[in-house]
């Protein structure tokens, strides 16, 4: 029987089967080792927390399911899940990244891509034409992100998707701001969705987390695998007990985050101060039309440019009350910042600009502190 899902939310990550007078809800199991059996270790059996744990697979069974996957790899965090990616392709190979992408994922490509005999071309992934021209004999992965941070950008995950399979090469998509409440990339046509779990999927700034899904490709999850175990970037049992209850209420909070940021973006792009909104549910969005046909709905992440300087934006920042001036995302509390502050003089991101994840506040709290920073 298909779930929906907010049902795999919920039962995702539980027993699924529990006796008589049993706990419904799974313990946190703390152990690093276990004791083999006397007649001998077998395949199946757990052996040390790094190589696997309950708590994780608990976590990885319900992310898995959420983006309707085959296998899915925990990691301790969300660049260490990018990380993995990356280090699954073959020497001497070319990559394709959107030249508006998270800072993380660019900073990670700047430090270890040459280290890793990587060859990486920044491109403007929104353009399909683009995309094939810049493919190269060599090229073997295709890196979306989409909306993109910190611009929004749109990327046409089905389209680019056929792009790299045709070529040979693997199509991998971070969908940490999308979550699969509103896109599911691998029913449009993508091998790897990434996930930074620390944001939406944990919800309350206090998990730090990344996930790795697959959807057939046996071969590629394995290498996946491989890197998770042998390097040992994996959560603590702790952490994937946390997200893992945090993602039983996931849906319900996205169905706020979706609601408010709808309303937060129609008041900045009717706002004198406000140069500029990127918000793929505004019809003036060039994206608007692919963004409507690959997600449910359209998240709770806006950026915008304030009609001034680099000064002035810091200064609205400043302004707010309840706005809390934060880098991450994806919280229950409304935060934002001047983002090249953030990412450093190196970023492309317009110096003027100001990311704004909107949270489950009332929204007419959130819009009335944003009236205050911009006045």
């Amino acid at each position: 029987m298909k779930k929906h899902i907010e049902t795999i939310a919920i039962h995702g990550s539980m027993k699924e089967q529990v006796g008589e007078n049993e706990p419904i809800v799974p313990g946190i199991e703390m152990s690093t080792i276990y004791e083999h059996r006397k007649s001998g270790r077998k395949d199946e059996d757990w052996k040390y927390t790094r190589h696997s744990n309950p708590n994780r697979v608990q976590l990885e069974n319900v992310i898995r399911d959420l983006e309707h996957g085959d296998h899915c790899a925990a990691f301790s965090s969300g660049i260490a899940a990018i990380s993995s990616v990356f280090q699954t392709i073959e020497s001497g190979a070319h990559v394709l990244v959107p030249e508006d992408v998270y800072f993380g994922t660019r900073k990670l490509i700047w430090e270890f891509a040459e280290r890793w005999n990587l060859e990486v071309d920044f491109i403007d992934m929104t353009d399909l034409s683009t995309v094939s021209s810049s493919l190269k004999e060599n090229t073997k992965l295709v890196w979306m992100e989409t909306p993109s941070n910190p611009r929004l950008l749109i990327t046409d995950v089905v389209e680019v998707s056929k792009i790299a399979k045709n070529h040979g090469a693997i199509a991998a998509i971070d969908n940490t701001w999308p979550t699969p409440f509103n896109m599911r990339p691998l029913e449009l046509g993508a091998n790897i969705v990434i996930h930074s779990t620390t944001k939406y999927l944990g919800g309350h700034s206090d998990i730090l987390g990344g996930a790795v899904i697959t959807k057939g490709n046996e071969e590629l999850f394995e290498q996946i695998r491989k890197v998770q175990v042998v390097q040992g970037a994996v959560p603590s049992p702790q952490d994937c007990w946390l997200l893992s209850r945090s993602i039983r209420s996931f849906p319900y909070r996205m169905r706020a985050h979706n609601e408010n940021g709808r309303k937060v973006a129609d008041f900045l792009n009717d706002h004198p101060k406000v140069e500029k909104v990127f918000y793929p549910g505004l019809p003036s969005h060039p994206g608007h039309e692919i963004a409507k046909a690959q997600m449910d709905d359209f998240g709770g992440m806006i950026s915008f440019l304030i009609d001034g300087t680099a000064e002035d934006a810091i200064k609205v920042v400043a302004g707010a009350k309840m706005i809390k001036a934060a880098t991450s995302l994806g919280g229950i509390e409304s935060i934002w910042e001047h983002r090249k502050s953030s990412e450093g003089e190196e970023s492309p991101t317009p110096d003027n600009l100001i990311r704004l994840s909107v949270g489950l506040e009332h929204p007419d709290d959130i819009i009335s502190d944003l009236e205050l920073a911009l006045s």
